[in-house]
């Protein structure tokens, strides 16, 4: 059961695990999404006949008791995330006491929570730590164990920490711990020696280097950029009204940005950010190429556009360098967000052409499969990428459930 399931990056990496010798042994019984172009792309690839699309406290989840061995669910974080106002009174804060709520009635064998690192210093997850120490209450019958996650020690191209709670059950001996890395950030090299007849062995008991993003672009060289979304395929949606679908390929389009955009683009160099861009001027020539220039000459050029930093920009020496900034192709890229398409907020540009990344490249980044089925405008698309749980990460955690329960069934 997934809930608060978004697009369904949870269920798409337990439904890509497989482990050694035999089929998947996940089947995704219901799922609960309010957001209604997520829960179309949830129903489109998991099936439409178990999603609640709307309000988890309107979700009915009693003829579940009993059925259910594994709930996942990664409850809305505005209210703990640092970009917002980290809120404690955002009414979103509560949303995770839904998910126990469903958990009291339908009484899985394991459930996972998914958020952001802060979430662990919030005062509601005292409260679900405190709450699995108080005899009675539905979560005393689960034993907690809470870690930091960072996606790239899992195989995933980016760099995102979350924070994951697992609940295990009492009545199995010991509580399901976290998945141990299958990456490091100083492992080995696995393509060292590529070209030998024989490939230099792995060093005992080493982990292979964080995977690069570059996998990422080398995949979508081979795609051609367009110019704009295309028209959906057509297919009929989970909520009525909802447009689609697309396959993910169908996203590797571009932006059209303005002029003081393109040059900023243009002047930052690989592995840059916004302040390469302090001191620097723009033209437009004749021919309508833009020139670049660290003269002071350029500003004789009327208007402020021809300057490409800001006050802002000049003056903010501490502190992120990010915005503006070009992904590192030899390194897992930053955390997706949802408006990844803006470079303004944060390393979302190409490692080197001179652009943000798509949607297609930030999906394949988030490991959705190039035949993922997407419903909803370009916003909502990106909302449900950024928001997604990594495929990847979602993979090794099944891997890890499942041969916890395997084992003592």
């Amino acid at each position: 059961m997934d809930l608060f399931a978004g697009a369904g990056g949870f269920s798409a990496g337990f439904a890509a695990y497989r482990p050694a010798g035999g089929g998947n042994p996940f089947t995704s019984v219901a799922a609960v999404e309010f957001d209604a172009a997520a829960a179309s792309t949830y129903a489109a690839n998991f099936g439409a006949a178990h999603v609640h699309a709307g309000d988890i406290a309107d979700f009915d989840p009693t003829p579940f008791k009993g059925q259910v061995d594994v709930i996942l669910g990664g409850p809305p974080c505005q209210g703990f995330s640092g970009l917002g106002s980290e809120n404690p009174d955002d009414p979103r804060n509560e949303l995770w006491r839904e998910y126990v709520n469903v958990v009291a009635k339908v009484h899985p064998k394991i459930f996972v929570i998914e958020n952001v690192d802060r979430f662990l210093r919030s005062g509601q997850y005292r409260e679900l730590k405190s709450a699995s120490e108080q005899r009675g209450h539905p979560l005393y019958d689960y034993n907690v164990v809470t870690a930091i996650l960072n996606a790239a020690d899992y195989g995933v191209p980016q760099a995102r920490r979350r924070a994951i709670v697992i609940c295990t059950h009492k009545d199995f001996a010991e509580p399901l711990e976290h998945p141990a890395p299958t990456h490091a950030k100083r492992g080995y090299d696995p393509s060292e020696g590529e070209g030998r007849e024989a490939p230099l062995p792995a060093p005992a008991g080493a982990l292979p280097r964080w995977v690069p993003v570059s996998r990422v672009f080398d995949a979508s060289a081979r795609l051609p950029l367009a110019d704009r979304m295309p028209e959906p395929r057509g297919g009929e949606a989970h909520v009525q009204g909802v447009p689609g679908y697309h396959l993910t390929t169908d996203l590797h389009f571009g932006r059209n940005p303005e002029l003081l955009s393109r040059a900023r683009y243009k002047a930052i160099p690989e592995n840059g950010n916004r302040n390469d861009l302090r001191g620097k001027y723009f033209k437009v020539d004749r021919s309508g190429r833009i020139r670049l220039s660290t003269e002071a000459g350029y500003r004789r050029i009327k208007g402020p556009e021809t300057y490409l930093s800001t006050e802002s920009w000049d003056n903010h020496t501490r502190g992120s360098g990010d915005v503006m900034g070009r992904l590192r192709r030899n390194e897992p890229s930053v955390t997706i967000r949802t408006e990844f398409y803006k470079p303004e907020k944060g390393r979302y540009l190409h490692p080197t052409e001179d652009r943000p990344i798509t949607h297609y490249e930030a999906a394949l980044i988030q490991g959705f499969p190039e035949d993922f089925k997407w419903y909803g405008s370009k916003i909502q698309i990106a909302r449900q990428i950024g928001n997604a749980v990594p495929v990847g990460l979602a993979a090794q955690l099944a891997r890890a459930v499942h041969g916890f329960l395997a084992h003592r069934s």
